[in-house]
């Protein structure tokens, strides 16, 4: 007798024999955006794209979706359609490269046909970040987004705001993916501006192209080496960041292929084979054929299960075709005007066999259930043997990683005696408070950092030129103020330039002169309208329709008040109107008629000093 499989296999011939082995789906979504329509056109996010897309392809990826230049409609098309993908992937990858803009901590994509006219149109003109995670959340085993989107953001320059407060910083925020396996991948560390390059591409997506596509490289050695290549293609003035976390296995962008293991296979793995090939062909001639082959055992036994089931099936059809045929015969004497009798006897030979075909019907019934039954428990025992396998392994593996390290263990205790005695106890303590390596940037380079950094945290107003004078030192100092550090302003250290760094937006508040207001992180003039004029208190105010008042004064203090008006033109304390005059309230013009006059002291230089209650100076009207 030919072998049970060989007889399995002709039977399901082709269909059976050649089905397709599974393996992991990856998707990815590639979009470069350069024509913008409010905002001068970004060079190389297109060919970034395109060079990423590419990469993509030859790796392998199952589905490869590259789309450029679009609008924000498009581009929450694009990602609806993405997340129905990954609904079945095991890994999904969506790259975008163009202008990006955080606000209040929140980062948004900014499609092509964004204007961005004040900061509330953020929130209607872009795709926040989150959409995009949201888009690949459904993938199994690796969720990964990658933004090249870190550039000078020219919309962040001229928009309004509606708020004086609100926060727009400089690139992007730092993220914290929530979800497991999410990696978020920054062509630039938060806070900092990533650089779009002087060749075709940028040296992000060419550093990312050189390394993600290795195969059998862990994606977080990957991105260490793209963060080592783009700081020294931008001499270490650009660092990518990665943001989340993956499990202690490696998780590689493109997998080797597997070597064979040699494993013994399990001696029921092939029973179980041939049984769900017989239990596919569903006939008696499969089931005699395996139990044939297989005459005993677990297999054995539910093999006759599905025979007892497949003889259960063929007695309720005989039964089912006999009172079919006793049906006619019934019909066909009454069509001949049989006799009574004969008539009788039929109907009778038709009543049994409706009765023994309702028999057959039940043991059917009850064939199958015994075997639905059956076919239970073996899914069962199958799951808790492969169960009990699978623990085997893992604890053969848990005692091979003990023993190798407590074999470690103890090789460093026997060599570390010998390398003890090696070396004085004068070179342990040297090499103990050894220092760690200085900072690769110059002393001129990391003073002229720190005064851009000064400039944009609005504490220094002067142009970054490397000298590290009294102005640089006071801004410094500045600084340590409101933002409530203890650096050392007599020097530029890197220290204080980490700490610069570190500051999303304005520090150092913004201080105007007497009729200006700050408007966002400048000073304008303060305009009124016909009939009104700055005050005090430095805020428009109604001028008042005052008209002299005519009082009597007694003769010695009217000669005092000539004496003193006589000798103004002559003291230095007496002033004419136009000049300033600054009180408790602030400072202002002198008023028309009035003059300045010094009760005590000495007068200033540059106009009035002092204030009104240290009796210095007071303004005198006629």
């Amino acid at each position: 007798m030919i072998p049970f499989r060989i007889f399995a296999l002709l039977i399901l011939a082709i269909g059976l024999a050649c089905g397709p082995a599974h393996a992991d789906r990856r998707v990815a979504l590639v979009i470069g955006n350069s024509a913008y329509k409010s905002a001068p056109k970004l060079g190389n996010p297109v060919n970034d794209a395109t060079l990423v897309g590419g990469m993509f392809k030859k790796a392998g990826f199952d589905s490869v979706d590259v789309r450029l230049d679009l609008s924000a409609s498009e581009m929450r098309r694009m990602l609806r359609e993405f997340a129905g993908r990954t609904r079945d992937a095991d890994m999904a990858v969506i790259y975008y490269a163009g202008h990006g803009i955080e606000l209040e901590g929140t980062n948004y994509l900014i499609p092509i046909d964004a204007t961005l006219e004040t900061d509330g149109d953020v929130l209607d003109e872009t795709i926040p970040v989150e959409r995009a995670l949201f888009a690949v959340e459904p993938a199994k085993q690796l969720r990964l987004i990658i933004l090249d989107a870190c550039r000078d953001n020219p919309f962040s320059k001229t928009m309004k705001r509606t708020l004086a407060s609100r926060a727009i910083g400089r690139g992007l925020a730092k993220v914290e993916p929530t979800s497991p396996n999410t990696m978020i991948a920054f062509a630039a560390k938060a806070g900092s501006t990533a650089s779009d390059g002087d060749s075709r591409n940028s040296p992000f997506a060419l550093a990312l192209v050189e390394h993600l596509p290795k195969p059998g490289l862990d994606l977080r050695k990957a991105f260490g080496f793209v963060r080592d290549d783009v700081l020294k293609s931008t001499g270490y003035k650009q660092e990518p960041y990665v943001y989340g976390s993956l499990g202690g296995d490696d998780v590689p962008l493109v997998a080797t292929k597997p070597a064979a293991t040699g494993a013994q296979a399990n001696p029921q793995d092939s029973i179980r084979r041939d049984y769900e090939l017989a239990l596919q062909l569903a006939t008696r001639d499969g089931w005699e054929a395996f139990l044939a082959q297989y005459p005993e055992g677990f297999y054995a036994n539910l093999a006759k299960g599905q025979m007892n089931k497949i003889a259960a099936e063929e007695t309720r059809a005989s039964a089912e075709q006999k009172a079919n045929a006793a049906e006619q015969q019934k019909a066909r004497l009454i069509a001949e005007r049989a006799q009574k009798a004969e008539q009788d006897k039929a109907a009778a030979v038709a009543k049994a066999a409706e009765e023994a075909r309702i028999t057959a019907e039940k043991q059917k019934q009850i064939e199958q259930a015994r075997a639905d039954a059956a076919e239970h428990q073996r899914k069962l025992a199958e799951a808790a043997a492969a169960k009990a396998q699978a623990e085997k392994q893992a604890a053969e593996r848990a005692k091979a990683e003990l023993a190798a390290k407590q074999a470690a263990e103890k090789a460093e205790q026997v060599a570390k005696p010998t390398a003890d005695r090696q070396m004085p106890e004068v070179e342990q303590k040297v090499a103990a408070l050894a220092p760690a390596p200085a900072s690769t940037l110059s002393a001129a380079d990391v003073t002229k950092s720190v005064q851009s950094e000064l400039r944009r945290v609005g504490c220094f107003a002067s142009a970054a030129d490397g000298d590290w004078n009294s102005a640089s030192q006071r801004s410094l100092t500045l600084f340590n103020k409101y933002a409530g550090t203890k650096y050392d302003a007599k020097v530029a250290s890197v220290d204080a330039l980490d700490a610069l760094k570190a500051k999303p937006g304005r520090v150092c508040p913004l201080v105007c002169n007497f009729g200006f207001k700050a408007d966002g992180d400048q000073c304008v003039k303060i305009t009124c309208r016909a009939g009104y004029r700055v005050g005090d208190d430095n805020e428009c105010e109604k001028i008042a329709d005052k008209k002299p008042v005519a009082t009597r004064e007694e003769p010695k203090k009217r000669d005092s008040d000539r004496q003193q008006r006589e000798a103004a033109p002559t003291s230095p304390q007496a002033r004419s109107p136009g000049q300033i005059y600054c009180g408790s309230g602030g400072c202002r013009p002198v008023r028309s008629g009035c003059r300045l006059v010094a009760a005590t002291g000495s007068w200033g230089t540059g106009g009035a000093v002092g204030a009104v209650g240290q009796g210095n100076v007071a303004e005198v009207c006629n």
